[in-house]
């Protein structure tokens, strides 16, 4: 994804009030906003509210965007505010701020690896593959999962992913590592069991 404002969209006109200009800007954005809702919440009508709030949020408050981040950013943030106040609205018990790094880190080495480069493209490209690879994420815990989907999935940075979620670097790195690990070892063990076997010589 292309992670710059496009040139088409003048913050000025923005804050001006023209509705026109923020017409295209949630042409834009709305696909990214709503993937983004549909997968951490994984229910279509949850990720149409988070769609809503977040344009009615920016169109709320774009006189009071001071522009130290991206315009995708600042909506990024804004989208993932709302996913997160509905995940803890029907999930109270889930702690959203429980992975900050350590030595707990070790736990989440992966047992197993697989070379998926023996697999055919179409099988690593099929919708069966996708759809496994969407419910890996889903099983994600929500701190990782937030993590994840706006660096790995949306294409933001680092940087900006820690500007939309209100953590460190530090913070971001350590929740995308140990995402990635518990991934990594649940899609080995499906493409490991699509993996040709291998005679002995």
């Amino acid at each position: 994804m292309n992670k710059t404002m496009p040139t088409e969209i003048s913050l000025e006109a923005l804050i001006a009030g023209d509705r026109a200009e923020f017409a295209r800007l949630v042409d834009v954005y709305s696909s990214p906003i709503y993937r983004l809702g549909l997968r951490m919440l994984g229910a279509p009508q949850d990720a149409e509210d988070v769609l809503q709030n977040t344009f009615i949020n920016a169109l709320t408050h774009i006189q009071n965007f001071e522009g130290r981040s991206s315009l995708a950013t600042w909506l990024y943030r804004i989208a993932a505010n709302e996913a997160l106040m509905m995940i803890r609205k029907k999930k109270p018990e889930v702690n959203l701020d429980d992975v900050e790094g350590g030595d707990e880190d070790e736990d989440l080495k992966p047992t197993q690896f697989v070379d998926w480069s023996a697999l055919p493209e179409d099988e690593l490209l099929s919708g069966e593959g996708k759809k496994f690879l969407d419910e890996a994420i889903r099983t994600l815990p929500e701190s990782l999962r937030i993590v994840f989907l706006l660096r790995d999935v949306e294409g933001l940075s680092i940087k900006e992913t820690a500007d939309a979620l209100n953590l460190t670097e530090t913070n971001v790195k350590t929740r995308l590592l140990r995402a990635r690990m518990v991934l990594r070892e649940g899609l080995s063990t499906y493409y490991g069991e699509r993996l040709p076997v291998r005679s002995e010589r």
